[in-house]
């Protein structure tokens, strides 16, 4: 167990440099390219901090633990959005662009929604049993292909809609940054997500707990640390784009690949409740950008309030 804490100390030291690293070097990489740093937000920085849902989605779904996998993405996207919105929130008020309300808000809530609908077989038809299958994998990752297009025609622009663009770093220095911040970001999660694993399980915790606290948590560190470094240094985009790029990879990707690939999960555990805070928290968080295109401290308390009283539910219930 020493060695445990050991390891769970010096994750979250490797994680917390490695994601300084990582926002100064995407910064750069959006400096030089000339493009948004919502769209550097939207695809490397998020689709590199949800490298260790989807490694761990992979690992769990050859192990034969499909509610780890299913309690992996559903538990993180909540997280995203309560504790690291919610924290980076506390911070500073995140001004959301229009662009985002508009467009990629929408498009979390659309994919959030499609994944609960195909993962509800049992409210649909009282005959079946709830579960997912290779062809609701195929439907998640057509999905992310519209996704996609989005950020292609997103890119085609190459222009930082406020012009704040400007050489930080020269590009080399950019790419390297990025790079070695996210190993260092993956590195140290996966310490902190295989210590925090043994801990728990050594306390006797369920499986469906731990893939909706334990591991969740620790395969959002990334998001977590990322979003509230990239906060601090005034990167608003990137912090945001960060979380609804996540969650958007996570159901199309993260699930939605394995799945297709290894085959489907059968007689699903998860409780509705589950699902349906994952819906609310990203319908929660379109309404609050919707209002004043901002999301503010005590729209960041909400969060954080939501997330208390959820986590109470799922460890004391």
């Amino acid at each position: 167990m020493l060695i445990d804490i050991v390891l769970l100390i010096v994750g979250f030291v490797i994680l917390i440099k490695g994601a300084d690293l990582f926002v100064d070097g995407a910064s750069g990489v959006a400096a030089n390219f000339k493009v948004s740093k919502m769209l550097i937000g939207l695809t490397i920085v998020a689709f590199g901090t949800s490298a260790p849902e989807f490694a761990v989605s992979v690992k769990s779904l050859l192990a034969g633990s499909g509610d780890i996998v299913l309690g992996n993405v559903i538990g993180s996207n909540i997280l995203n959005i309560l504790l690291i919105l919610g924290l980076s929130a506390m911070f500073h008020s995140l001004n959301v662009k229009n662009n985002t309300v508009k467009k990629e808000l929408p498009i979390t809530m659309l994919i959030s929604t499609l994944f609960a609908v195909l993962l509800s077989d049992h409210l649909f038809d009282s005959n079946r049993t709830n579960s997912f299958t290779r062809e609701d994998g195929i439907v998640l990752i057509l999905f992310f292909l519209v996704f996609i297009y989005y950020l292609i025609s997103m890119a085609r622009k190459k222009i930082d809609e406020d012009g704040e663009n400007s050489y930080a770093l020269p590009m080399k220095k950019a790419i390297l940054f990025t790079v070695f911040g996210l190993v260092g970001i993956v590195l140290g999660s996966n310490f902190v997500v295989d210590a925090s694993s043994a801990l728990a399980t050594s306390l006797g915790v369920s499986e469906r707990m731990i893939s909706l606290t334990i591991v969740a948590l620790g395969t959002s560190l990334p998001e977590l640390v990322t979003s509230v470094t990239a906060t601090r240094k005034g990167e608003y985009d990137i912090a945001i784009g960060n979380v609804v790029g996540s969650n958007i990879f996570n159901i199309g990707i993260v699930i939605g690949l394995p799945i297709t690939i290894f085959g489907g999960i059968s007689n699903v555990a998860f409780s509705y409740i589950d699902i349906i805070v994952m819906i609310i928290t990203a319908m929660l968080l379109f309404v609050f950008s919707y209002n004043d295109y901002k999301i503010s401290k005590k729209e960041g308390f909400v969060f954080l309030t939501l997330f208390v009283i959820y986590y109470s539910y799922v460890i004391f219930a």
